[in-house]
């Protein structure tokens, strides 16, 4: 039940974009940078994805029409997070979203600037501080 809440949170912040988007260069589409500490083939992240997706275009926002999403899928190497929280960050999108706690930091690493909604996130003032652990994630 969190998991359509915040894609119902993040679809209310989507729909306010157009009022963001007017200081925008015309013709310039809307990029989301997605962050995952899933495997690209893990069902948990995929219903995310396709719930997101679905979300989005109930509020008028088609993937590759109006908006560009970009997706990064970690899978269990934590070191992997870092590189695609840099490459994500490189692609200036005018927010990025992040699923999991590891995800969350690395991006807040990388930038001040760009907007970073997160999910699947326990207690992110405690962690903000952290940095994500290089090698694999313990599967618990």
């Amino acid at each position: 039940m969190r998991r359509r809440q915040f894609i119902m949170l993040l679809g209310g912040a989507v729909a306010a974009w157009p009022l963001a988007a007017r200081a925008q260069q015309p013709g310039a589409m809307p990029r989301i940078g997605l962050l995952s500490v899933f495997a690209e083939s893990d069902p948990e992240g995929q219903a995310l994805i396709r719930e997101l997706i679905q979300r989005l275009q109930e509020l008028g926002w088609t993937n590759g029409r109006n908006v560009q999403v970009e997706f990064r899928f970690a899978g269990e190497d934590a070191a992997r997070i870092s590189t695609l929280a840099s490459e994500l960050i490189e692609l200036r999108p005018d927010v990025v979203l992040a699923s999991g706690a590891l995800a969350a930091t690395a991006l807040r690493q990388q930038t001040l600037s760009i907007p970073i909604v997160f999910v699947q996130v326990v207690d992110p003032v405690a962690r903000k501080n952290m940095r994500p652990p290089v090698g694999k994630l313990n599967a618990t």
